[in-house]
C-alpha cells in the first residue's frame, strides 16, 4: 500500500511577462483583468480553477486582439463555499474597490477601456461596476456574459444547461482538460451531481445542496469541449472592442 502523497502539478504562471516597452509598443488602449476566485471546486479541480479558467480566455484573447493583459485577481467572494476547507473570501465592498482602483490607475496612464474577465458567477459586484462606468471616467464591460457562455457552449457542444452545470461541472471540467490536463484529479467521470432546486442557495451556501462541492456533470467534459469553447468566446470578445471604442 503506498500511503505517499501525491506528487506536486505544476501551476500554470498566470501573470502577464510584458516589460514596460512592450506595453509602450502594444499602444493597447482596452485592458483585460482577469478575475478569479479561490473556493472549492470539488475533489477534482483546484481551489483556483475559476483564476486558472479567466487566465486561459484573457490569454487567449490577448493573443487574437489589441488589448492590455493584467494580472488576475485570486480572491473575490466565495461565501457561499466557506464550508469546505481551503475557500477565502474577501467583501463584495473589497473586491469593488480593488478594482475601481485599479480602474482609476489605468485611466492615469492612458487607457479608456477596462473588461472584466470573470471566471466566478458569485461575483456579482462586478455588474453594478460596470453599471456605473456608463456614467463617465473609464468605461467597463464583464466578459463572458451569460449570451456569450450560452452561444459558446451551444457552439462547442456542451450537453448540460447553464443552471445544472453550476460548478465544476461539464463546462469548467472541458477547459481545464483542455488548458491545464495536469490540473485535473482522477474521478471527475464519477462525480456528477444534479441539484436544479437551489432557490435558498444564498443564504444556505453550497454544503445544502452537494455533499462533494460539486453541481453538474463533469463526466461529460472533454479536451475537444473546452477548446471550442474558449475558442468561441475569443471570436465573440470582438464585438466587446467595437463596444469599448478601441
Amino acid at each position: 500500500m503506498n500511503d505517499a502523497a501525491p506528487a506536486p502539478v505544476p501551476t500554470p504562471c498566470l501573470v502577464p511577462l510584458d516589460t514596460t516597452e512592450d506595453v509602450r509598443n502594444r499602444d493597447a488602449t482596452v485592458a483585460l483583468l482577469p478575475i478569479g476566485s479561490y473556493e472549492q471546486h470539488g475533489p477534482h479541480l483546484p481551489l483556483a480553477t475559476d483564476t486558472v479558467l479567466a487566465c486561459t480566455l484573457a490569454q487567449a484573447i490577448a493573443a487574437v486582439h489589441p488589448v492590455l493583459p493584467l494580472p488576475p485577481l485570486t480572491i473575490s467572494c466565495s461565501h457561499e463555499h466557506a464550508a469546505w476547507p481551503g475557500t477565502v473570501s474577501i467583501s463584495a465592498g473589497t473586491l469593488y474597490t480593488v478594482v475601481r482602483d485599479i480602474a482609476d490607475s489605468l485611466r492615469r496612464s492612458g487607457v479608456t477601456g477596462l473588461v472584466l474577465v470573470n471566471g466566478h458567477g458569485g461575483n456579482y459586484v462586478l455588474r453594478n461596476l460596470v453599471q456605473e462606468s456608463a456614467g463617465g471616467g473609464i468605461r467597463m464591460a464583464l466578459f463572458p456574459g451569460g449570451a456569450d457562455w450560452a452561444a459558446a457552449a451551444d457552439a462547442a457542444g456542451v450537453r448540460t444547461s447553464a443552471h445544472s452545470d453550476m460548478h465544476a461541472g461539464e463546462l469548467e471540467t472541458s477547459v481545464l482538460l483542455h488548458a491545464h490536463p495536469s490540473l485535473v484529479r482522477p474521478g471527475y467521470r464519477s462525480a456528477d451531481r444534479i441539484a436544479d432546486d437551489r432557490r435558498h442557495l444564498l443564504t444556505l451556501g453550497m454544503a445544502e445542496y452537494t455533499d462533494s462541492g460539486v453541481i453538474g456533470r463533469p463526466s461529460l467534459a472533454s479536451p475537444e469541449k473546452g477548446e471550442a469553447l474558449i475558442a468561441h468566446l475569443v471570436a465573440s470578445f470582438g464585438e466587446y472592442i467595437t463596444v469599448l471604442g478601441a
